[in-house]
């Protein structure tokens, strides 16, 4: 049954996107702050880097392969945001909609051996840099389904060491499916934390890395994301908590729908734990705590009448502090 699994999901995967011709390389390759709206692949030779910010946005840049072979992307100094980030794989919003736009989506799109100066954004609803449309979704049953459906989707992220520079190193935006970060190293600082699984968010997979990011608050937040796979990897805390799973009610007034629950957290290692503290991983971590909780009220579901995490069915086990 896994063999025919994969298989299908083969089948049906966006095709690869060609090779960039010599002229494309000539952009991919100029020193410039302007975003490149990258639909080709990429593969460096020893020796090159790419100084400016990638852009994989909508269905056009699906199937891009990007192999840095040990080159980097961005470069030192740049400023470097959550809005203009390093590397930003969005959807593209077509069209307007009460239930919060029409998106279209990037897929299969494999990012390995890059060292990465500044962060890797993912985001679908709300790309725009507007939180209107999440807001409208959120506001009406089904909401989990659309803001999934109109997300990136099976991202790889392989090999990579992303170099945080205040911003957030990997954000994983409200319904991204399917990214898995393998074999990577985060460092460098952020003032939030190392990587961010956000609302409506499933399916991801974080697996065999090293988080070395000296971050303002936990390692690794699972707001309203579930069904995540966060094993054998090896944190240096630096004093600060690990992982937490919460549910972020009421922020900027978007209804939160799920709830963090169904997550498998294994095999970690911590260390650099606080002695006073040592919090490696804590479920429902806010359940409430936050002024803006009552922002999203007035509505029959989610957050709006429960506040509470509610974090159910995570298999948290074989986490040791070292």
């Amino acid at each position: 049954m896994i063999a025919l699994w994969v298989m299908a999901s083969l089948l049906t995967g966006p095709a690869p996107q060609p090779d960039c011709t010599p002229q494309q390389m000539q952009a991919v390759l100029q020193r410039t702050d302007t975003p490149l709206r990258l639909m080709c692949s990429v593969r460096l030779s020893e020796g090159q880097s790419i100084t400016r910010p990638l852009l994989l946005e909508g269905p056009e840049s699906s199937g891009t392969v990007v192999d840095c072979q040990g080159g980097s992307v961005g470069r030192e100094g740049r400023s470097v945001t959550t809005s203009r980030p390093t590397v930003g794989i969005w959807s593209r919003k077509t069209a307007d909609s009460p239930s919060g736009g029409v998106w279209a989506r990037p897929t299969g799109i494999i990012i390995r051996n890059c060292r990465i100066i500044g962060n890797v954004r993912i985001w679908g609803v709300g790309a725009d840099g507007s939180y209107d449309d999440l807001r409208a979704s959120s506001r009406l049953q089904g909401h989990i389904q659309r803001a999934q459906s109109a997300a990136p989707s099976r991202i790889q992220l392989e090999g990579l060491t992303i170099t945080g520079r205040g911003s957030i190193p990997l954000y994983v935006g409200p319904g991204v499916t399917e990214v898995s970060l393998t074999g990577s190293t985060l460092n460098g600082t952020t003032t939030a934390t190392a990587i961010y699984l956000d609302a409506e968010s499933a399916r991801n997979r974080i697996t065999d890395n090293r988080i070395l990011t000296r971050t303002g608050r936990e390692k690794i937040a699972v707001d309203g994301s579930a069904y995540n796979r966060i094993t054998d990897n090896r944190f240096d805390l630096q004093g600060k908590p690990g992982i937490f799973l919460y549910r972020n009610c009421g922020e900027r007034a978007v209804i939160r729908h799920q709830t963090p629950s169904h997550n498998t957290i294994t095999k970690n290692a911590f260390t650099g734990a606080s002695w006073l503290r040592p919090r490696l991983v804590v479920e429902n971590a806010r359940n409430g705590r936050r002024t803006y909780c009552g922002a999203d009220a007035g509505y029959p579901f989610g957050s709006s009448i429960d506040n509470r995490d509610n974090a159910t069915g995570n298999t948290i086990s074989a986490n040791r502090r070292q």
